[in-house]
């Protein structure tokens, strides 16, 4: 079976076939992401970014918009999100890294998932986990963070400790991303590393 008659047997459908990786049931209220493998991690998956609408070569994604209104649909009216594994290869990369994303295979199963956004990123979860960012330790430890002290404004403390301890668990590659500031600034960005919250601590 191939992409397009696994989603038509969903009663989906896209703009077009060949650029499209996300698709819609208006009948039954789905949108169905296809989930490229080297953007999951664990049950959670990397669907759209705001930095997938312009191709490395400065061209505009045909695909942006359509994967942009299909998560309007589910933050603001109801849809939900289902999702499927895609494979991806590198068949059309040059030896520079520059390439569009070429489909290896895909996994004929779909899975319901909830929406979460991060910045401007949108993620794929699994309802049954808890959605932990690098703060988030699941360690016996407790600390109280956010202690606001009245000077002229508000400000909110920081807890070291937490940092140390969820570095020590997570290290310096992003939980979320997989960004590792090293790896693309050298040793400028050794062991650095912004460590956020996914609820703000001023909330």
């Amino acid at each position: 079976m191939n992409r397009k008659r696994f989603i038509e047997s969903h009663s989906a459908t896209c703009q077009n076939w060949t650029w499209s990786w996300s698709f819609i049931n208006k009948k039954q209220k789905t949108i169905i992401f296809g989930a490229w493998d080297r953007q999951t991690k664990g049950n959670i998956a990397l669907i759209l970014s705001k930095k997938w609408e312009v191709s490395s070569k400065g061209k505009k994604l045909a695909g942006y918009s359509q994967s942009r209104e299909h998560i309007r649909l589910i933050e603001e009216e109801g849809y939900k999100l289902k999702t499927f594994p895609i494979i991806y290869s590198d068949a059309k990369i040059d030896e520079d890294g520059i390439g569009p994303a070429k489909i290896d295979h895909f996994v004929p199963k779909l899975t319901e998932k909830v929406l979460i956004k991060v910045s401007d990123n949108w993620y794929a979860s699994d309802k049954n986990i808890v959605f932990s960012f690098a703060e988030e330790v699941d360690i016996p430890e407790k600390y109280i963070e956010g202690a606001s002290k009245v000077i002229s404004v508000n400000t909110y403390e920081r807890n070291p400790k937490a940092r140390k301890k969820c570095i020590e668990h997570y290290g310096y590659e992003c939980a979320v991303c997989s960004f590792n500031f090293e790896k693309i600034y050298g040793a400028i960005g050794n062991k650095f590393i912004h460590v956020h919250h996914i609820i703000p601590i001023g909330n």
